[in-house]
């Protein structure tokens, strides 16, 4: 997998009153830039570490308030969309990435993916009691997933090529669980630190903070780095309180600056993260054209199929006429 590299990067190692410049010392105007519902790419310069600041708000808002989900599974769901972007955003890819979670807790199923163009979706399923979000606080995974495992996938929209990744769902906290695979990547190591919360109006927000090293020999332009160099980053990235990561008044640089100010950061123009589902009609009715006519006949409800998508809970409903082209009972006798 090849990883994202940014042209345009403002240097942070100058204080507030000088101003932000790049590299060269020339200045460089951030007043156009988004500083919310993106991803925020960073360089640690003393280490050469990349990094990404994903700060979620509105958008995120938009999916998880149009679930009926109580507040430690729209919680937890909120991290896991900003723990996808982050993941995805570190990867230069043409398609879908997908990150996917089956356990055996009262929240079983977890599914968000990420279009290279920074559309995201996710939903939960909830079965059984969920305990309350302060009771799930320190401990989501085991409490909500339970025993399972965490997948993701990246599939290429120009090819039938296919690059996944699975861990046990081994931790209390969705970073310990990634955090967990990557100790274990042969490729390159990474680690996360997530927030979600509801605001002072009661709107979700969510942020993730992702610190990746990519080893020279990978090819891709990685650093040798020693393991000092690498706890004190994570350890400083952990450190981000969630009121910093989610405060929306705090530039994401303001933040980055706040953290690794001593070592030197740079940021690299953000990306917009956008709430876009990718159902249609056409999508829904494909789909039931793949089914027996029996099947489709057995579901009829007052002549008409229904179906939500699990991802934006939009709803739909289509006639037998409308799936196979003909009326309900239009060459039965022939069957």
């Amino acid at each position: 997998m090849d990883f994202l590299k940014s042209e345009i990067a403002v240097d942070f190692r100058k204080t507030a009153a000088d101003g932000a410049g790049d590299a060269e010392g020339r200045s460089i105007d951030m007043t156009g830039w988004a500083t919310d519902d993106v991803i925020q790419p960073f360089m640690i310069d003393a280490t050469g570490l990349h990094g990404r600041y994903v700060r979620l708000g509105p958008q995120l808002d938009a999916i998880l308030s149009r679930h009926a989900m109580d507040d430690a599974s729209a919680r937890l769901l909120g991290e896991f969309l900003a723990l996808a972007v982050g993941l995805a955003s570190a990867l230069k890819y043409d398609g879908i990435f997908t990150l996917q979670v089956k356990g055996d807790g009262p929240v079983p199923i977890m599914v968000a993916d990420v279009s290279n163009d920074g559309d995201m979706r996710g939903y939960a399923q909830i079965k059984g009691a969920v305990p309350s979000a302060a009771a799930a606080a320190g401990a989501p995974v085991p409490k909500l997933l339970g025993a399972g495992y965490l997948a993701f996938t990246v599939d290429f929209s120009t090819s039938s090529e296919r690059y996944q990744g699975i861990v046990s769902l081994d931790g209390a906290t969705l970073s310990d669980v990634i955090d967990h695979y990557f100790e274990q990547s042969a490729q390159f190591a990474a680690s996360a630190h997530l927030a979600c919360n509801r605001d002072a109006e009661g709107h979700w927000r969510a942020g993730a903070l992702i610190v990746q090293h990519l080893p020279p020999e990978g090819g891709g332009g990685g650093v040798a780095l020693g393991a000092d160099d690498w706890n004190r980053a994570v350890t400083l990235m952990k450190s981000a309180t969630e009121a910093e990561m989610l405060d929306p008044a705090l530039d994401p640089g303001a933040l980055l600056y706040r953290l690794y100010n001593e070592d030197g950061v740079r940021v690299f123009q953000p990306k917009p993260v956008r709430d876009r589902c990718r159902c249609s009609d056409e999508r829904m009715l494909g789909a039931l054209a793949a089914i027996s006519e029996d099947e489709v006949r057995s579901i009829l409800n007052d002549g008409k199929v229904e179906m939500t998508c699990e991802f934006c809970n939009t709803h739909r409903s289509f006639s037998f006429e409308q799936i196979f082209g003909r009326a309900v009972g239009d060459g039965m006798a022939e069957e």
